[in-house]
């Protein structure tokens, strides 16, 4: 691709990868697979939790509901690989890759020839890969220049979702602990101090972490509240 090609697909791929939570994020990316790059005709992502369950999500056709669960049941294929090895996996011809055997009978039967797993990230509690799949034998031989922007944008897209849901959960833990420290302020007519440090004990006391204990003050104390206004 030359240059003036790169770039008009560099302004694309900023238009489609949004800023958002990562659901939304996730969407995106499958959306903007399908519409950017070469030859994918439909796409998914593979999310390994870690619990070990895999799940399907953000697909871009009903179509591949089925495919994705038959790569998870029989553990093998280009995206199942990808999501719980860590690695890049490109099946140009897959009823005639050696290494997907039973899987490649599932998906050349429902006309997907070709496929591409892509991990795309690998945080704490999830893995995840973006599928690519395609009905034209030899697509995804080689994913060039294109496929290096694409893989490099949506990892900083799914970055940048995972930052903003860490600071939200942040802030919503913070707004719950104040809550709390205000209900034990009223309640025991304590300082902000006394009353933090008389949660933190009760954390530490209980082996349960800050923003549960401060959940179940509030929740408690609402309702007290209920159960008031209910009787009088």
């Amino acid at each position: 691709m030359d240059a003036t090609g790169l770039l008009e697909t560099t302004e694309r791929l900023s238009k489609s990868l949004t800023p958002g939570d990562l659901d939304h994020t996730l969407s995106r990316i499958t959306a903007a697979a399908v519409e950017v790059l070469p030859e994918v005709e439909y796409a998914s992502f593979t999310i390994k939790h870690s619990d070990g369950r895999v799940e399907t999500v953000a697909p871009t056709d009903e179509l591949l509901w089925g495919v994705d669960a038959a790569q998870y049941k029989l553990r093998e294929g280009p995206c199942y690989d990808a999501a719980t090895e860590g690695v890049h996996v490109l099946s140009p011809d897959l009823a005639n890759d050696d290494r997907f055997p039973r899987y490649a009978a599932t998906a050349v039967a429902t006309g997907i020839l070709a496929q591409a797993g892509l991990r795309l990230f690998d945080a704490p509690k999830s893995q995840g890969a973006l599928n690519l799949y395609s009905t034209t034998v030899g697509s995804f031989e080689d994913l060039g220049e294109i496929g290096v922007l694409f893989t490099h944008q949506s990892a900083m897209a799914i970055g940048y979702a995972q930052e903003i849901g860490d600071l939200q959960e942040a802030l919503r833990s913070r707004r719950t602990i104040g809550q709390a420290i205000g209900l034990l302020m009223e309640r025991y007519t304590l300082t902000d101090q006394r009353a933090f440090a008389f949660l933190t004990r009760l954390s530490q006391h209980r082996n349960v972490k800050l923003r549960r204990v401060s959940e179940e003050l509030v929740a408690d104390a609402q309702r007290a509240g209920e159960e008031s206004l209910t009787k009088s």
